[in-house]
C-alpha cells in the first residue's frame, strides 16, 4: 500500500518536472539571446554615425582599400541595421574581396531595406558569378538597371569566359569599354580575358591602360604587376606589388602574388611572411598554403611540405604547379596511388608539360605499370634533347619487360655527356584528328599549336612553317605562336631567323623556356655575345632560375672563370641540394680551377657516387684526383670516361695529359690527336704540341 501511493505521488511529479526542465530551457536561450543581443548591437541607434561609417567605407573603395572599407561598412550596419546604403556598401566591399557568399545576403537587406531589386541586379550578377553560378550571373545581369550596364557587361563577360564562350565574352567586354571608356576595372577584366585567351600583348596593353586611367586602383595594379613580370622578369614586378599593398595591406590576391614572386626571386623569408598576411586575411587559403609548401620543399622539409599540401585539401585542384609538387612529395613518401591521383589529371590537361610525365612515370614503375610509364615518356625520349633521367626511367621500363636491348640503347644515351638538338615535342594525335580539331575551333590559336606541332613531328617542316607564321600573323600578341615559327626555323637550320622569332616571342614573355630557345638560337647563329647578354639579363630579374643558373656555370667554366663558376654553382646547389651529379662534377671541375683540390675532389667523388656510369662524372673525378697528386687512381677513372665517351674530345684531353705526365708518350700522342679531330675543340694550341712532340 505504502509502496503503491509512493509510485503514484512518483507518476505525479513527473510531468511538473519535465515542465520545469522545459520552462528553465526556454528561460536559458532567452537569456543566451539577450546576452548576444547586448553584446553584438550597438546601445542605441546613431544613424548619424552610420551615415559616416558609410561614407568613409566609400572613400576607402575608391581609394583601393577593400579591406578597410569592409570594416567600415561593418561599423555602418551596426550603427544602423536598417540603413539600405550600409548594407548596399558592405555588399560592394565583399564583392571587392572575392567574397561573392558574404555579399549576397547583404545585397537581400538592402532591399529589404528601401532598394529596387532592378537597383542592385549587377552587384548581385557579381555574386552569384564568384559563387560558381555563371548561368544565374548571366540572367541577373539582364536585368540590371541602364545606369549600371557597363558593370553588368563585365559581369556577363567574365560569366560567358567561365563557361567557355570566348567571342561572346570579347564581344561583352567590348561593348563594356564603348560604355565607360575611362572605367579601369573594364580594362583590368578585359586583360584578363585577353591573357586567359593568349593574347599576351592585349593584356599588357589593357594593364597599361587601367593603371593610366586609375593609378590607385588595386587590382590594375596587381595585373600589372603580373605583366611586368612576364614581360620583364621578377625583380621588376615586385614594386607594382608593393604599390598595390600600399593601397590595401590585407588583399588576399596581391600578397598571393607577392609572395609567389618574392619566392621565385630567391627572398625566401619576405615569401614566407607574405604567406602568413595572406594566411591572416583568409584563413586556410590554399594558394598561401601551397607557397608554403614550396618554401619547406626547397629547404628540405618534406615532411612539412607535404603536410601543408594536405591542409589545402582539394582547393589545390586548381593549381598545376600544386599538383606537381604534390605528386613529388607523394612519390618521395611512397604513396605513390596517390602521386597518380594527382599527376594523371595533369597530364592529360598539360600534355606538354615533361616534368609532369617524368613524375607520373616514376609512379608508374614503382607500381609495376612498366609499360605504360613506357608509353608516357614515349613522346620525351623520341626527342632529339631528351635528358639522362627520363631516358634512364624508360631504360628501366624497358628492363622489366624484358627488353633489355632497347634499355642499353637509351642508358647509353644517358650516359653520353652531350645532349642532342632540340626536336618538337610528339604530338599524340594524328594530323587529321587536330586538323579537324582546330577547324572546329576557329579563331582560337592555342588549336593550332597540337596541329603544327604535329606537322613539325610528322617531318612536315614546310607545312608546319606556313601554318607557324600564318598563326603569328594572325596573332602577333601570342607568343606561343612566335615561338612555334622559331622552332620550326631551328629545325630547318634557319639560326639567325629563329632568333628573330624567339626574341618577338621574349618581348612578350621572357620567361625561361624563351630565354633558353633564343640563347641557343643565338649561339648557333654565331652570336654569342648577344646570347651572354641575353642570359644576364635574365639573370638580372630572376637571380636564382634554375636553368640560368646552370647555363651561366657552364660558360663560365669553359671559359676559364673559376672562381665566378664557383659561385654560380654554389648558388645553385643551395637551390637544389647535392643530389645532382653533373651540378657535383661541374663543381669539382671549376674547383679543380681554382686550385682548390681537396673541395674538387670531394665533389668529384660525390658525383661518381650518384652516376657511375656517366663519363663526366669519373672524368670530374679523375682529374680532380690527379690535380690533388693521386694520379694512379686517377687515370683508370679517364679511361673508364674515355671508354664510355670515345667520341668526346674534353675526356681524351684530359686523358691526354695525364698519360704525358706518367711519361706514357705514344698514349698522349694518341688521346691529343683524337681531341684535335673534333673541329669544336677549342684546346688547340696546347693538344697540337702535345701530338706533335716526340
Amino acid at each position: 500500500m505504502t509502496s503503491s501511493r509512493k509510485r503514484s505521488r512518483s507518476t505525479r511529479r513527473k510531468p511538473a518536472f519535465r515542465r520545469l526542465i522545459v520552462i528553465g530551457g526556454a528561460i536559458g536561450a532567452f537569456v543566451l539571446v539577450l546576452a548576444a543581443w547586448f553584446t553584438l548591437a550597438p546601445a542605441r541607434l546613431d544613424p548619424a554615425a552610420a551615415q559616416q561609417a558609410v561614407e568613409r567605407s566609400g572613400k576607402l573603395l575608391e581609394a583601393g582599400n577593400a579591406t578597410a572599407a569592409r570594416e567600415a561598412a561593418f561599423a555602418a550596419v551596426r550603427a544602423d541595421p536598417g540603413n539600405a546604403q550600409a548594407h548596399l556598401t558592405l555588399a560592394r566591399a565583399m564583392l571587392a574581396l572575392d567574397d561573392g557568399a558574404s555579399a549576397e545576403p547583404e545585397l537581400r537587406r538592402a532591399v529589404e531595406a528601401g532598394y529596387k531589386p532592378k537597383q542592385v541586379a549587377h552587384l548581385r550578377a557579381h555574386a552569384l558569378l564568384l559563387q560558381g553560378e555563371e548561368e544565374k550571373a548571366l540572367a541577373e545581369a539582364g536585368k540590371a538597371d541602364p545606369q549600371y550596364r557597363a558593370y553588368a557587361l563585365r559581369i556577363r563577360a567574365r560569366a560567358l569566359a567561365a563557361l567557355g564562350k570566348l567571342p561572346q565574352a570579347f564581344a561583352a567586354i567590348d561593348e563594356a569599354v564603348r560604355a565607360a571608356p575611362r572605367d579601369a576595372e573594364i580594362r583590368v577584366d578585359s586583360g584578363r580575358l585577353k591573357l586567359d585567351a593568349g593574347d599576351v600583348l592585349g593584356a599588357i596593353r589593357a594593364s597599361e591602360q587601367a593603371v593610366k586611367l586609375n593609378g590607385g586602383n588595386l587590382d590594375a595594379l596587381v595585373l600589372r604587376g603580373e605583366m611586368v613580370r612576364s614581360q620583364f622578369g621578377l625583380v621588376a614586378a615586385l614594386p607594382w606589388f608593393e604599390a598595390a599593398l600600399k593601397r590595401d595591406p590585407a588583399d588576399h590576391g596581391a600578397l598571393i602574388e607577392y609572395a609567389a614572386t618574392l619566392g621565385d626571386a630567391g627572398r625566401t623569408l619576405d615569401s614566407l611572411a607574405a604567406t602568413r598576411r595572406a594566411l591572416a586575411a583568409r584563413p586556410g587559403s590554399p594558394h598561401a598554403l601551397y607557397l608554403q609548401a614550396v618554401i619547406a620543399a626547397r629547404a628540405g622539409n618534406t615532411d612539412l611540405a607535404r603536410g601543408l599540401i594536405e591542409r589545402a585539401g582539394p582547393g589545390l585542384a586548381q593549381i598545376p604547379a600544386a599538383l606537381l609538387l604534390g605528386g613529388a612529395l607523394d612519390i618521395e613518401a611512397a604513396d605513390y596511388e596517390q602521386a597518380m591521383e594527382k599527376l594523371k589529371p595533369l597530364v592529360a590537361n598539360q600534355p606538354m608539360n615533361l616534368a609532369a610525365r617524368k613524375l607520373l612515370a616514376v609512379a608508374l614503375l614503382r607500381t609495376d605499370s612498366a609499360r605504360n610509364a613506357i608509353d608516357l615518356l614515349r613522346p620525351v625520349i623520341e626527342r632529339g634533347d631528351a635528358d639522362s633521367y627520363a631516358l634512364t626511367l624508360a631504360a628501366r621500363g624497358f628492363e622489366r619487360i624484358g627488353d633489355r636491348a632497347a634499355a642499353a640503347q637509351l642508358l647509353d644515351r644517358a650516359a653520353w655527356p652531350e645532349r642532342g638538338g632540340t626536336t618538337a615535342f610528339s604530338a599524340e594525335d594524328s594530323t587529321i584528328v587536330l586538323a579537324a580539331d582546330a577547324d572546329q575551333r576557329a579563331g582560337d590559336p592555342a588549336a593550332l599549336v597540337p596541329l603544327i606541332r604535329a606537322l613539325i613531328g610528322q617531318g612536315d617542316k614546310a607545312g608546319a612553317l606556313a601554318k607557324a607564321q600564318d598563326l603569328a600573323a594572325r596573332h602577333p600578341g601570342t607568343p606561343a605562336a612566335h615561338l612555334l615559327v622559331g622552332d620550326t626555323l631551328m629545325l630547318t637550320n634557319r639560326f639567325a631567323d629563329a632568333a628573330g622569332a624567339y626574341r618577338r616571342a621574349a618581348d612578350l614573355r621572357f620567361d625561361e623556356p624563351t630565354m633558353l630557345r633564343l640563347i641557343e638560337a643565338l649561339d648557333r647563329a654565331g652570336r654569342g655575345a648577344d646570347a651572354a647578354n641575353v642570359l644576364a639579363l635574365f639573370l638580372s630579374q630572376n637571380p636564382v632560375n634554375v636553368a640560368a643558373l646552370r647555363l651561366s656555370g657552364g660558360w663560365q667554366l669553359a671559359a676559364g672563370d673559376y672562381d665566378s663558376a664557383i659561385d654560380t654553382l654554389e648558388l645553385l646547389r643551395t637551390r637544389i641540394g647535392d643530389g645532382d651529379a653533373a651540378l657535383n662534377a661541374d663543381l669539382a671541375v671549376a674547383y679543380a680551377g681554382a686550385d682548390e683540390f681537396e673541395a674538387a675532389e670531394d665533389l668529384g667523388e660525390a658525383a661518381y657516387a650518384l652516376a657511375p656510369a656517366n663519363p663526366v662524372a669519373a672524368d670530374a673525378y679523375g682529374w680532380a684526383l690527379y690535380k690533388n697528386g693521386d694520379t694512379g687512381a686517377a687515370v683508370e677513372l679517364l679511361q673508364k670516361a674515355v671508354l664510355l665517351a670515345p667520341r668526346h674530345a674534353g675526356l681524351r684531353w684530359h686523358l691526354a695529359q695525364v698519360y704525358a705526365d706518367l711519361g706514357r708518350k705514344p698514349e698522349a700522342r694518341q688521346q691529343a690527336q683524337a681531341a684535335l679531330a673534333d673541329p669544336r675543340f677549342t684546346d688547340r694550341a696546347a693538344a697540337t704540341a702535345l701530338a706533335q712532340s716526340s
